[in-house]
This record gives C-alpha cells, structure tokens and sequence, in this order.
C-alpha cells in the first residue's frame, strides 16, 4: 500500500512538474486625477497627492494611464511611487508645458522597449497642435513594455476633447489607426478620459469594428459604481456619467472589472474615480 501510495505521489508530482504555469495577469488603471487648480480648496492637489499614491499602490496597479497632471503632480508623484517609472509629454509644447497624460509601469515587472507621443489633430507630429473643433491640445501617449517573462503589451493612453464633437470622433479614428500600425502583433491596452458615455458614438466607434473591446462589457466580474465621473461628489449621484476607459484587444482575457472608490480616508482622490480591471494573457507567452 506505501508503495502504491508513492507511486500515485510521484505521478502527481511529475504532472504538476510538466503542467504549464499559468498565463499571469495585470493589473491595468485608467486614472483621471484632475490638474491642480488652486480654486479647488480643500480638494486642491497638495491635500490629495498622498491618497492618490496610496490607492495606487493599494490596489497594486502594474501599469496606468494618467490624465490632467501637471508637471508639479507629474514629479510629485514619481516621488511618491518609487516603485515606478514613467514617460509622458506635456500637451501644449511637447516638453513640460500643459497638461501630461503619461504611462505609469512597475520597474520590478516592466522594462520600457519604446515610447512616443501624437496630437489628436490633423498634424498628429506637431506638438501642441489642436484637432477639428477641439477647445484644447490633445494627445496619446504610447509605450512597448516587455514583462520580467519575456511578454510584450503595446500600451496606450489618451484624454479626448471634453466639447468637440468631431475632434472625438476624428481623435477615435486616429487612435485605432496608430494602434494598427504601432503595436506590432502585441495585445493592446488602450486607456483613458473619453468625454462620452458607453452608448455614445464615441465608445460605439472604438468597439464597432471588433478590434478592441470595453472591459467592462468583457470582464468575468463587474463591481463599482456605474460611473466614473462625480465632480468631487457635487453632481447628484444618478446624473454622474462613465467616461473613463480600459479597453483591450483579444491578447486578453478580461477577469474583473471595477469603478473604485472615488475617496480614500475621508477625503478625495479626484473629481473622477480610478477604473482598475483585471487582465490575464491569453497565451503564457506573447
């Protein structure tokens, strides 16, 4: 009986030995933090930096795409998240000018392969160029990132117009065409502050063709509110509005999807809500 008991004990184990690892996940946030306005008092970004960063590292985000930082919230928070590197450009000169809308990605899994930025106009090169009927600058910013396994994810993220109608639509057929030609074959990760609703023409064009899909729609479990967007809690809380994205090609499988908290410890992290969602590779190795 020991002997057989062995015997079974060393199948398993040479079973276990032989079965292939698990494709890992990735956690993924899209995270609106609002520029630093000085007449936003008590939610000003000096009082919210540090819960920014602890829901950050709370809620253990590998990569994220940021939006309406300044170049001061920009360097506070690379002090703050030691953990991470960053790559972004400041939207009005391409510098350190204007809002960022930049890349976070863990140096202990992430290594940075290669990273560019393009305007959401008709001169996607010229930095600091507007786009249509947009009332502000706007731009991408994209990166190669290659894990500690050896997998590559093409990521990217973006801040549409918030009054432009065509600069959106224009901006969506822009985007998907540069992912087309930038990914190379790896699984993407679009991110980002869309100005538009899940109904909208907007997030219907960025799905309609089936090469990218919302998250939320994708994932195995949903949970959070189902807006992302509350004007520091002055907007009634049924006419507050989703318009923050994690959308993904098929390199993914969706497992969770959440609005998180747009507070932390009694007081705000942004007038938006973090959106963290859940990815696991489809294949061990891309």
């Amino acid at each position: 009986m020991n002997r057989i008991r062995c015997a079974v004990s060393a199948a398993l184990l040479f079973l276990s030995a032989c079965a292939p690892e698990p494709a890992p996940e990735l956690n993924v946030m899209t995270f609106n933090m609002r520029y630093d306005n000085p007449e936003d008092g008590e939610n000003n970004w000096r009082f919210r930096r540090e819960r920014v960063a602890r829901a950050i590292e709370m809620n253990r985000a590998d990569v994220f795409g940021a939006q309406e930082l300044l170049l001061n919230q920009l360097n506070d928070l690379k002090e703050l998240l030691p953990g991470y590197a960053e790559v972004g450009v400041g939207r009005e000169d391409g510098a350190g000018a204007g809002e960022f809308n930049p890349v976070f990605y863990r140096t202990d899994r992430f290594e940075l392969l290669d990273w560019g930025t393009f305007w959401l106009s008709e001169t996607p090169e010229k930095a600091g160029s507007k786009g249509w009927d947009g009332a502000c600058e706007r731009l991408a910013t994209w990166t190669v990132l290659r894990d500690r396994a050896g997998r590559e994810i093409f990521f990217i993220n973006t801040h549409l117009d918030h009054v432009g109608e065509v600069a959106r639509r224009e901006g969506v057929t822009l985007l998907l065409r540069r992912i087309d030609s930038l990914c190379g074959g790896r699984p993407v990760v679009l991110t980002g502050d869309f100005n538009a609703e899940p109904e909208s023409e907007v997030i219907t064009h960025v799905v309609g063709s089936g090469r990218l899909r919302h998250t939320r729609e994708a994932a195995a479990e949903r949970s959070g509110t189902a807006w992302s967007f509350s004007d520091f809690g002055q907007i009634p809380e049924g006419e507050r509005q989703l318009i923050d994205y994690v959308f993904v090609d098929d390199g993914f499988d969706v497992r969770s999807y959440r609005v998180l908290p747009d507070t932390l410890d009694g007081g705000f992290l942004s007038d938006h809500a973090p959106v963290l969602v859940k990815l696991q590779y489809y294949d061990t190795k891309r």
